[in-house]
């Protein structure tokens, strides 16, 4: 199918009305600015995190699943297995589970969380491993611009707290979490004995996720740092370089 694009009729405010924007570092978005950009053709790399360490752990499981689909729409995935990752602020960045972790969302370019709701809300777990990425590592932003989809399972009837969280710290760690999600209530009528997902709209509804995700994906690692570019950011950066440089100059 081809899509044809339509002019764009812009309508543009003279920057003498904007007296508080820096002229030379305020960009006007622009499709051009995306074109330099080839689209990459590796396989998406997605990064599967779950929040329980239950030997049968459903939102494991409900992760395992996924990531089957995700390998047959020709994705390349990791896990990263929970066990023995200490507290925040318990163990230093140097903890070997902190750096493996670190690593794995590194290498990433999109995650999935799968979270348990427990007391009406995700697991500590859960939070644990989100609490230890951070925002920043020097000028890099490990999770910036980086999709996410969000999985939830239920011990009773269906419910979207544990999703309604994660969706709030994806925002908060700038990544691009897709508009579907997937809540699978009861989730231990869901799964057979070789710990399998059944045939049911429930498992419809993770194709969609997984679906959705790798199509996001693909449209923005390419361009995810242009997305991700701030006119505040910009701003800041220009004048701490004019600091420095007035510092040198007064040497």
């Amino acid at each position: 199918m081809t899509v044809l694009l339509q002019p764009i009729t812009h309508y543009t405010l003279p920057m003498t009305d904007l007296p508080n924007i820096d002229k030379e570092l305020f960009h006007k978005p622009s499709l051009d600015e995306t074109h330099g950009n080839s689209l990459s053709s590796h396989p998406p790399k997605i990064l599967l995190l779950y929040g329980s360490l239950r030997e049968r752990s459903f939102s494991r499981l409900l992760a395992e699943e996924a990531e089957r689909i995700l390998k047959a729409m020709g994705c390349e995935t990791k896990f990263f297995n929970p066990h023995g990752l200490p507290q925040v602020d318990d163990a230093p960045e140097t903890h070997p589970k902190v750096v493996e972790l670190r690593e794995l969302v590194e290498w990433s370019e999109g995650m999935i969380w799968s979270s348990p709701e427990r007391h009406g809300a995700m697991t500590g777990l859960m939070k644990s491993q989100i609490d230890w990425i951070p925002l920043s590592v020097g000028a890099v932003r490990p999770s910036q611009g980086k999709t996410l989809a969000l999985l939830q399972v239920s011990g009773g009837s269906q419910s979207f707290n544990a999703l309604n969280q994660m969706r709030v710290l994806g925002r908060w760690m700038r990544m691009i979490t897709i508009p579907n999600q997937s809540s699978v209530p009861k989730a231990f009528l869901e799964f057979d004995d070789t710990n399998r997902m059944k045939p049911s709209a429930n498992y419809d509804r993770v194709v969609d996720v997984m679906e959705e995700l790798v199509k996001f994906t693909l449209l923005t690692r390419s361009v995810s740092g242009y997305l991700t570019d701030r006119y505040s950011e910009r701003k800041e950066s220009a004048e701490e370089l004019s600091k420095r440089v007035n510092q040198r100059s007064s040497q």
